[in-house]
């Protein structure tokens, strides 16, 4: 089935446009005049749409609040948003990024410009249902980890992992925090089964540049934003050496991914200086963004 899209723009002639350039390309497409008009058809949907692109200022609600409402709902919240605007100031580029918004383009647009992005934007989104669909299969099939987990359910707090790619034993537990809490789950075996699940998706040669996602791990009601990336060590197979950032939690939003990429992002690049660094100087912010 053709990927469904809604577009919300509050300029007519340009909703029609939209849609049309859309619909020549392969696209279903539901239109909106505000956020309130855009809200109103979401109910009344069968299934959500697979995109959003929307305009700022517009009457009634506009791109704000309703990007907020979307984030807020369970069933929306995941789904890629397309902010398009005159609105060009770098204050205003810079506040859409702050919300985490997938992309910020600014009218006039390029036809080609746009429907690349939304290319781009449906085919993420696409590798990462299957990435979570891999995963937990791959989850399911490991009988210690299942029975450890339904052996002992329980309420646990955030955990962060750190896992480091061995040459002879595979992924390695470097360490976990905080280290003063108990699990009703193995932390190593999840580390590593996450490394491993992730591995065997993209292959081992592909995990060597900064990239993250948001899993659902159903074994433990959970949800991660695990995020891989490598350095150079001449001692390790091929000069790099692959490594995996995680903090996993009973939900994890969208939008708090984008807080958590940042600090991931400030660790990474200490790790690949070599610089020491730890997990507590970054505690309060990464909880704070869930």
């Amino acid at each position: 089935m053709k990927p469904l899209l809604m577009v919300i723009d509050d300029n007519v002639d340009l909703l029609w446009n939209i849609k049309l350039m859309l619909e020549n390309n392969n696209y279903r497409v539901i239109d909106a005049k505000n956020g309130k008009d855009a809200l109103n058809k979401l109910k009344n949907l069968d299934s959500p749409p697979d995109l959003f692109i929307c305009d700022i200022m517009m009457p009634e609600m506009d791109g704000y609040e309703f990007f907020e409402l979307v984030l807020n709902n369970d069933k929306w919240s995941n789904i890629p948003f397309i902010f398009l605007t005159a609105k060009t100031s770098p204050e205003d580029i810079r506040f859409g990024k702050v919300l985490g918004v997938d992309d910020y383009i600014t009218k006039p647009f390029n036809e080609k410009d746009l429907l690349a992005i939304i290319s781009g934007k449906l085919l993420r989104k696409k590798m990462n249902i299957s990435i979570n669909k891999k995963i937990n299969k791959l989850f399911y099939n490991s009988d210690d980890l299942t029975e450890k987990i339904t052996s002992n359910q329980g309420q646990d707090d955030v955990v962060f992992l750190f896992v480091i790619w061995d040459d002879t034993i595979g992924p390695k537990l470097a360490f976990y925090y905080p280290e003063n809490i108990e699990f009703s789950y193995s932390i190593e075996e999840i580390g590593t089964q996450l490394f491993h699940s992730i591995s065997s998706i993209y292959g081992e040669k592909n995990i060597n540049k900064a990239q993250g996602f948001l899993l659902t791990i159903e074994n433990i009601n959970k949800q991660g934003y695990i995020y891989f990336d490598s350095y150079y060590d001449k001692d390790a197979r091929g000069g790099e050496r692959r490594y995996m950032l995680a903090l996993i939690d009973s939900k994890i939003k969208i939008i708090s991914t984008f807080k958590i990429k940042e600090c991931f992002n400030e660790i990474s690049t200490l790790i690949k200086n070599d610089n020491a660094w730890k997990i507590e100087d970054y505690w309060e912010k990464l909880i704070g963004s869930l």
